[in-house]
């Protein structure tokens, strides 16, 4: 299979005070195109940590991470910005939408910051709300919205740009349980129309609907095995 992602000898170290902590030690891992994966481990076990390095956010103290064949490690801020624009899509557990914005227009701001021209834009923020079942409140402030219809914004916001990765972070924490349901279901649609998923949760229940879970524990990996069929 394609690698989406692969890891080699993955190293972060943060200073605290006087200290140096490890917080990432040798992690190597591969993720291949079109998987579904789930990343689990208790608080310090550096899972936050791999998901920001995954998602461009920082940037690792050694080893190598290779994004679809290009190696992301030593790039710098605005090399950076770009993958994240391009390649990443992101669904946080705090929706991190803006309060002054309708649903069309958060969906719309990376197509924005990706130089879409606006026709393209609006018709490209239009297709994934309606793909997501908001389609009826393209005008609707995240003040106007439920949990779930926010979490569904963002949804439709990490997928406009077609990325090559959607990185959920604790997508369901702030949700109800129905909700929760409700939103791991569309997630798993959007994989089977062939995303490449990565969900880091604290959660078994979502982590079981994954092809396959990843634990870590004090910086590395404690067992990647897969997790059957998805339910």
């Amino acid at each position: 299979m394609e690698h989406m992602i692969a890891l080699q000898g993955l190293n972060k170290n943060y200073q605290v005070g006087t200290q140096e902590v490890q917080a990432l030690r040798g992690i190597d891992l591969i993720i291949n195109k079109g998987e579904y994966v789930a990343i689990m481990g208790p608080s310090g076990s550096g899972k936050s940590t791999l998901m920001n390095i995954l998602g461009a956010l920082d940037t690792p103290s050694g080893g190598h991470y290779f994004l679809n064949g290009t190696d992301v490690s030593q790039m710098v801020d605005d090399e950076l910005a770009q993958i994240r624009n391009k390649e990443i899509g992101f669904i946080f557990q705090t929706f991190n939408l803006l309060p002054r914005y309708d649903a069309l227009e958060n969906v719309t701001l990376p197509l924005i910051y990706g130089g879409v021209p606006k026709h393209e834009r609006r018709e490209r923020a239009l297709k994934v709300l309606d793909e997501v079942g908001l389609s009826d409140r393209i005008t609707h402030k995240p003040n106007e919205l439920s949990g779930g219809q926010r979490q569904r914004v963002a949804v439709a916001r990490a997928l406009v740009n077609k990325p090559s990765i959607i990185l959920a972070d604790e997508p369901t924490g702030n949700l109800d349980s129905k909700t929760s349901v409700d939103i791991m279901n569309l997630i798993g649609k959007i994989h089977q129309l062939g995303n490449t998923i990565i969900v880091v949760t604290h959660e078994e229940d979502i982590a079981r609907r994954s092809q396959r879970i990843i634990r870590l524990l004090d910086g590395k990996v404690a067992s990647d095995l897969p997790n059957g069929p998805i339910s």
